[in-house]
């Protein structure tokens, strides 16, 4: 349990880490000045899977906008997201306070034919203020055969952004990974691996792809493996730990495993 609980923290270490109207960027005061993915393959399944038979794959975004206007402006955000990949979910959709101290679960609008979610942020925001949003989703686009599991990730980048991150987090218990091209940026930890692709200067409809690799015998997912320890073990272990950070911090800190925060709650 002891090495499930620190790749946990580890993962939430690295989620921890510091959008966009589609029209036009000459004519959008909101400036993407970055966006940030985190691509967690084998994490958790979406709250409200009831079937678990497919390895799920959770991806998050967490973008930063600019308001480049002289005046504050309550702006109305869409950003467009995978929905014709297999069993796509959104899991949560959230912004931040201007001082970053709180978050807001965002009422949104999907439009299906076009593909995007909108919503209208929570508060104005300042001349040169920035203005912070996260997107939880789920899909079961990782390709399974036996114990052989094979990711092919694209993103096409739908609006100018002055830097670009894409985090891959290895899963637990994973063998035989393999990225495809290997990235400069990798961070190998005693529980959880870490690669993490940068772009800088990234122009609307440029395209960025990967392939990830590996080998897995555990079918079940991190949050599983620990939710079955946690119940089976006594409380004088660290779980409580546990719930402290899924009540709280997690969605003050504004991650995408906020579905630990609604778990907690059921």
């Amino acid at each position: 349990m002891k090495k499930l609980f620190l790749t946990l923290i580890s993962i939430i270490s690295l989620l921890l880490l510091p959008s966009v109207s589609l029209a036009e960027t000459s004519k959008n005061p909101l400036i993407m000045e970055e966006l940030s993915i985190k691509i967690l393959p084998e994490f958790a399944f979406h709250p409200l899977d009831h079937k678990k038979t497919h390895p799920p794959l959770l991806i998050g975004y967490q973008g930063t906008l600019v308001n480049t206007l002289d005046h504050s402006t309550q702006g109305r955000i869409e950003i467009p997201l995978p929905m014709n990949e297999k069993n796509f979910r959104i899991g949560y959709v959230a912004d931040y306070s201007s001082d970053l101290s709180k978050t807001h679960e965002i009422e949104y609008t999907v439009d299906s034919a076009k593909g995007t979610i909108s919503w209208t942020t929570s508060e104005k925001i300042k001349p040169q203020g920035r203005y912070k949003f996260t997107i939880e989703y789920y899909t079961d686009s990782l390709k399974v055969s036996e114990n052989k599991r094979l990711l092919d990730y694209h993103f096409k980048s739908f609006a100018d952004t002055g830097l670009l991150s894409m985090t891959i987090t290895q899963p637990y218990k994973a063998m035989n990974l393999k990225l495809t091209p290997a990235p400069k940026e990798t961070s190998h930890d005693e529980d959880a691996n870490t690669s993490t692709y940068f772009f800088q200067n990234v122009k609307a409809g440029d395209e960025k792809s990967f392939t990830l690799s590996y080998n897995r015998n555990d079918s079940k997912p991190l949050m599983e493996l620990i939710n079955e320890k946690s119940t089976s073990t006594p409380k004088k272990n660290s779980y409580p730990m546990i719930a402290s950070i899924s009540a709280v911090s997690l969605l003050a800190a504004g991650t995408i495993i906020i579905l630990i925060r609604k778990r907690t709650r059921n």
